[in-house]
């Protein structure tokens, strides 16, 4: 080891300490979600009287399985919904929406998309992007209202796009790969509300992804009706080897069941072979786990803006979700900070990821995710569509300590590039 390098240590880890020290008060308020979460949780498990052979899964149709079903009760009461279904059959968030939006709308229907352009993901589920099978290929019409200049809803331009045929009206609680903040409880709660009042029979969705256990609410305890997610994101705490959930009212969670299995069928089939336990354990842990990942994103603002790289939110900003955008306004800065994400994963860090089409993403995307569970993201990774203003999407941690070291070798790295 050089000189230079060693001094060059020293000042990674004297900037490191000094912000670390910053956001203490920050990632103490932090706790006290995690605590109250962590509660609701536990009462969850101690209602249902949750037992060893709960965990045990069922095989073939899956009929009668009683563990699963129990699952499905916690998560119901933990989230305030009437109903929940939560299976491994259910491949990733986009497939627990499809089921939700395919549960809800019938031809001639109308779902108004409220928070702007639809995830990439969505783009050909919906038939933004002309796709076999996708809602407009049913007869079901989509709308896209703009977010007002600020990144929030445009609520009153919400309510004047609410027709005759709009059935529901989407909402999705994470900043995707927007340019503008993830949506607090408190807002949902206003904007639901002034919904409702207007047109009760509408169906609001929600997109939960990356939002659960952020908050001391959840969509679904604020006036949503269907609320949607993935379990390899945060109510998986790093355990869930696959899965997702739809939850809220009993009759639209009956509709997007009979999506996933048949009509006539619905939520009494789909066996859980050997995940239950870790579907429990997961939720268990969901709590801590999102909490420590939060408290990393917090350091990981304040690091990134000492080094002079905009980010959203910003350290002492409240947080609704576990994303941190960073942008870059270069690619090759933007592939260096993903690669060198990529280089402090516990899994693959020899590898070294460039951008490629992907399924779903208009764009090609470059993913930095040494996970143990692929496309685990409340995992450490990174993520970007390689366009401007190329910002990457940095989330998860699911130890405080390992974002930590990574922010080490993120800092090293951006020092290096700059010297």
């Amino acid at each position: 080891m050089t000189d230079m390098t060693r001094v060059l240590e020293t000042q990674v880890a004297d900037l490191i300490n000094r912000c670390e020290q910053e956001v203490r008060p920050v990632q103490a308020e932090m706790a006290a979600i995690v605590l109250h979460n962590q509660r609701k949780v536990l009462e969850a498990f101690w209602a249902e009287h949750v037992s060893e052979a709960d965990l045990q899964g069922s095989t073939g149709y899956g009929l009668g399985d009683q563990g699963r079903d129990k699952l499905e009760k916690i998560y119901a009461r933990v989230f305030g919904a009437e109903a929940a279904l939560v299976r491994p059959q259910i491949v990733s968030g986009t497939h627990a929406l499809r089921l939700g939006l395919f549960g809800v709308l019938r031809p001639g229907d109308e779902v108004l998309f409220a928070a702007g352009q639809p995830y990439d993901t969505l783009e050909a589920v919906v038939g933004l992007r002309p796709t076999s099978g996708s809602l407009a290929e049913w007869g079901i019409n989509h709308r896209v209202v703009d977010l007002a200049e600020d990144g929030r809803v445009d609520l009153p331009r919400v309510l004047l796009a609410i027709g005759p045929q709009t059935k529901m009206v989407m909402f999705q609680r994470s900043r995707g790969y927007q340019e503008r903040p993830a949506y607090p409880i408190a807002w949902l709660r206003d904007w639901f509300t002034q919904i409702h009042a207007l047109a009760p029979r509408v169906v609001i969705g929600v997109d939960n992804c990356y939002g659960e256990f952020v908050e001391k609410q959840e969509p679904s305890e604020v006036g949503a009706d269907l609320v949607m997610g993935s379990l390899i994101k945060n109510p998986g705490a790093g355990l869930a080897l696959t899965g997702g959930y739809v939850l809220g009212r009993q009759e639209w969670v009956e509709r997007a069941a009979e999506q996933l299995t048949a009509p006539g069928i619905g939520r009494e089939a789909g066996p859980t072979h050997g995940h239950l336990r870790s579907f429990y354990q997961s939720l268990f842990l969901a709590p801590h786990t999102t909490g420590q990942a939060l408290q990393g994103s917090i350091l990981a603002s304040r690091v990134l803006e000492e080094l002079g790289v905009p980010v959203s939110p910003r350290w002492n900003e409240p947080r609704a979700d576990l994303i941190v955008s960073a942008r870059f306004g270069d690619p090759q800065r933007l592939l260096a900070f993903c690669q060198t994400i990529q280089s402090s994963a516990p899994v693959d860090a020899f590898v070294q990821p460039s951008p490629a089409p992907m399924a779903g993403y208009e764009d090609p995307v470059i993913m930095a995710a040494g996970t143990f569970v692929q496309g685990g993201s409340l995992e450490l990774s990174a993520d970007a569509p390689l366009r401007p203003p190329y910002t990457a999407y940095f989330q998860g941690g699911l130890t405080y300590e390992h974002v930590r070291l990574a922010l080490e070798k993120v800092v090293m790295s951006l020092i290096m590039a700059n010297p």
